[in-house]
């Protein structure tokens, strides 16, 4: 067995389950393990490294940051996190922005905000308020996020969970209509759902849900942890649908992939409740930080990779109807977040993986049901085409095999 991955078996918990590939560098779009391969990264780790690995614009401010300020306590003002924040609501036309360090931070800010927004502006009777979000979501990992998941693995045995969550199904407005009531404070919701298999909801599915919320008084919660900074074609998922919404989470690519740096974003009489001691974290908006996501956000912006993201996005999704598998149930998509659905039945999506793997091509799948692709946003057509020609040919090799061996038994 390999030392680094004997090593993390021992000594890591065992709450992933890797592709026995041990990477040691990243250019690019690019990844190399240690034995010297080269692989096509079609998963940014889960978007955070939509800019591609090691880019020397990041590099070089992380590094000169770093040489003069790392971190110091928000108890003190610095001159990298106005900046930051500043460019950051003027991208997205928010108001303000907090910042932290993880989505799954950014969501509990934004659940939090909520709440608060729902006592001291809504009038809601104190702790009586209710988060309306949808089966399917992932929206992080704390004790209450997954408390209102859909899915029994991330439940299981980690309960009591917080109450407050009401669950309706997704891309189902009329749903919203109906789960309202008095004490509904905000609507939680993600554009595009990633992990829940790359599920696109109906065109105009966010804009009837945005008028739902604006006629009840109740704050339209949009997470682009994942989807938000270009990875659907536009600055944020929600924009297709021309949708501004109430609160933001934005996080993932917003660190450049070398840090991790998250935001939740609001207009004023949302941010507003919070007052100094309410909410806190030690290294959210830290100087070294602040300066690699503004330079995240200035490559995102100068080298027009939304609209990159836009048109090879376009191209990868027709390119990957093209391949006409009776493996593929489905392929769905918005800008560089796409999904192919297999029959389960035929195919083992673990093996799937697998074999793109041996054929230098990164990925992972979801519920294994979906094979996600979600390469740096940086991408080429000719990169795509190669991609193309080696997911092309393992389709045709595992309709070629008997079940047992299609799905890697």
């Amino acid at each position: 067995m390999n030392h680094f991955i004997e090593l993390e078996q021992q000594f890591c918990a065992h709450n992933y389950s890797p592709i026995s590939i041990v990477l040691s560098q990243g250019k690019g779009v690019y990844v190399w393990d240690d034995q010297g391969n080269r692989y096509l990264d079609m998963m940014s780790a889960y978007s955070a490294v939509s800019l591609g690995h090691s880019h020397p614009r990041l590099v070089k401010t992380l590094q000169e940051q770093g040489a003069r300020l790392g971190v110091v306590s928000r108890a003190f003002y610095t001159d990298q996190l106005g900046p930051f924040v500043a460019r950051t609501c003027k991208l997205t036309g928010m108001d303000m922005g907090l910042p932290m360090n993880t989505g799954a931070e950014a969501v509990e800010t934004a659940l939090k905000a909520a709440r608060k927004w729902a006592y001291t502006v809504k009038g809601i009777s104190e702790n009586r308020a209710e988060i309306i979000v949808c089966e399917g979501n992932f929206h992080g990992r704390t004790i209450a996020i997954i408390g209102f998941s859909s899915e029994d693995q991330y439940r299981g045995g980690f309960g009591p969970f917080p109450k407050g969550f009401i669950r309706i199904p997704y891309g189902d407005a009329q749903a919203l209509q109906q789960a309202i009531t008095p004490n509904t404070a905000a609507f939680l919701v993600e554009p595009v759902q990633g992990e829940g298999g790359i599920v696109v909801p109906p065109k105009g599915y966010l804009r009837r849900c945005a008028e739902i919320c604006r006629n009840h008084n109740v704050l339209l919660l949009c997470d682009e942890v994942q989807t938000g900074l270009g990875r659907t074609g536009r600055i944020l998922a929600s924009h297709h649908d021309g949708v501004q919404p109430d609160g933001l989470m934005l996080g993932k690519a917003l660190g450049g992939g070398l840090l991790p740096v998250s935001m939740f974003l609001a207009r004023n009489d949302v941010m507003d409740v919070f007052q100094p001691g309410d909410h806190g974290s030690t290294f959210g908006g830290n100087p070294l930080a602040a300066a690699v996501g503004l330079e995240a956000l200035n490559v995102l912006v100068e080298d027009d990779l939304v609209e990159n993201a836009a048109e090879m996005g376009k191209y990868f999704l027709e390119r990957l109807f093209q391949i006409r598998s009776p493996l593929i149930k489905s392929i769905r998509g918005k800008g560089l977040l796409t999904g192919i659905e297999i029959y389960t039945a035929q195919i083992s999506s673990k093996a799937f993986c697998a074999a793109l793997a041996l054929n230098g091509i990164l990925s992972k799948e979801t519920h294994e049901t979906v094979i996600r692709f979600a390469p740096p946003i940086i991408i080429t057509q000719a990169q795509i085409n190669w991609a193309i020609n080696r997911i092309t040919e393992i389709f045709r090799q595992f309709e070629r095999l008997p079940y047992k061996d299609a799905v890697g038994h």
